[in-house]
């Protein structure tokens, strides 16, 4: 699959923050990646106009909205005022072949050096639920060093599953734990729209298309995962530096 590379100025203003959306619940905290030896991942730092690799599934693809660059991963380019660079394949995971492409890992093998980002984004996947759960861990890892070969000293955001349906199966909520504690290890941000309810029960409806969109985020969907994101890097990128003897200090500005 090609990748598609949006900029801010072509995206619609439509997600433009402070917008009403009844459908929204409340804004909650950006997420924190949890702490590896109680050493927290360093302040994310991007450029006044960033490049942004979003890569993952289908809902990165764009499943569901009309049209697809209305997927949350578009729309993210215009909330960053930057350029994002899609690479979405759906049906694909970390152990799991897509529709368009392949599992994780060899597509990571494949993309170019030459796209330069100055942030990646990893999304995903709930495509690997019902493969089998003990070589997971080690086929992350496989796919993520390949991504730091590729593009080394970029920095690295993991944006884990979000439910398709509710209650949260099994398999999703155990990807996520594994996700988390993986992204801890490398001292990477992991965003979890699982642990911090990004869909409940109050706004299913709202945010995932149950009809034609078969269970992927609705137009109003994407617009809302795209705020999150954006609402989780801007608390990233205000994050206390965190130092092995425990004590904080605020981000060099």
């Amino acid at each position: 699959m090609a990748l598609v590379i949006v900029g801010a100025a072509a995206v619609a203003l439509t997600v433009a923050l402070g917008v009403s959306r009844p459908w929204m619940p409340p804004a909650e905290t950006a997420p924190v990646a949890a702490a590896q030896n109680d050493i927290s991942p360093a302040p994310l730092t991007l450029p006044e106009h960033p490049r942004v690799l979003v890569f993952g599934d289908s809902w990165t693809y764009g499943s569901a909205a009309t049209p697809r660059t209305e997927g949350y991963a578009y729309l993210l380019a215009d909330l960053l005022d930057g350029e994002t660079v899609v690479d979405g394949v759906r049906g694909s995971g970390y152990q799991k072949p897509g529709i368009d492409g392949p599992d994780y890992g060899t597509r990571i093998r494949s993309l170019d050096a030459a796209i330069a980002p100055d942030l990646i984004i990893v999304q995903g996947s709930i495509n690997d639920r019902r493969e089998d759960a003990a070589p997971f861990p080690a086929a992350v890892d496989t796919a993520w060093d390949a991504l730091t070969s590729t593009f080394p000293d970029v920095p690295i955001v993991v944006l884990g599953p979000a439910p398709h349906e509710l209650p949260v199966g099994a398999g999703t909520a155990r990807i996520d734990r594994d996700l988390a504690r993986l992204a801890a290890e490398r001292l990477w941000w992991y965003i979890s729209p699982v642990q911090d309810r990004w869909i409940t029960a109050a706004n299913y409806l709202d945010v995932i298309d149950v009809d034609a969109g078969r269970k992927h985020p609705s137009n109003a969907g994407h617009e809302y995962l795209a705020e999150k994101v954006y609402q989780a890097l801007e608390g990233f990128m205000s994050a206390p530096v965190t130092a092995a003897d425990g004590t904080a200090q605020q981000p060099a500005k």
